[in-house]
């Protein structure tokens, strides 16, 4: 057991199902070296499992099979649990900091998770074109940074799933200019979690098709 390290919650078994024993070595690898990597603050750890394992698992059901991007995937939250999750989905991770790439490359070697690729480059610069079936992010930026970024990673009809705080709402109101000139349509913002995690780790995703 790693000191400080927040026990295991009943809820993770419920959420990884059958790839709980990989959702158990990405996490304990996170806590053994995610400080001295810069890829989590080092008041995370007792709180690890709930405010970032089982907050990116939460979206593994929003996810449908094809090709998903996940866009600064740093320490692989959410796309490397995610890819634990949904081995019926491709995941291409994109990040542009060179230590972080390298950790990425290793979990997902270590884990076996052979539907994931690492591109180094930030999103705008990564060169997929509009190639994706759905986005995901988790703690990038404001929406109206953050949509000019990834809806032009989309395909026609494809789908951003974002990962954002409780200010969402606040977010949205202010990236109405931006929401119109990328034709973001079937906007919406879903909670998840409700009766599986604290009522203060509640997931919340702004979801939104690219016409």
């Amino acid at each position: 057991m790693i000191d400080g390290l927040e026990a295991e919650p009943a809820a993770a078994a419920e959420l990884f199902g059958a790839h709980l024993e990989q959702g158990r070595a990405f996490t304990m690898a996170l806590a053994r070296h995610g400080e001295e990597l810069g890829l989590i603050g080092p008041l995370e750890l007792p709180r690890l499992w709930t405010r970032h394992v089982l907050n990116s698992a939460l979206v593994a059901p929003l996810l449908r099979p094809g090709r998903v991007g996940d866009v600064g995937s740093g320490a692989g939250l959410p796309g490397l649990v995610l890819a634990i999750m949904r081995p019926d989905v491709v995941f291409t991770l994109i990040e542009p900091m060179e230590r972080r790439v390298a950790w990425l490359e290793r979990q997902a070697a270590e884990l076996e998770l052979a539907n994931v690729s690492v591109v180094r480059a930030r999103a705008e610069e990564s060169k997929l074109g509009d190639s994706l079936d759905q986005v995901t992010a988790r703690a990038v930026s404001a929406l109206r940074t953050l949509i000019p970024v990834t809806a032009p990673l989309l395909r026609a009809g494809g789908e951003l799933v974002l990962m954002k705080g409780a200010g969402v709402d606040g977010e949205v109101g202010a990236a109405e200019k931006v929401i119109r000139k990328y034709k973001l349509s079937d906007v919406e913002v879903i909670v998840l979690g409700e009766g599986i995690v604290p009522d203060s780790e509640l997931t919340r995703v702004f979801r939104a098709k690219v016409d």
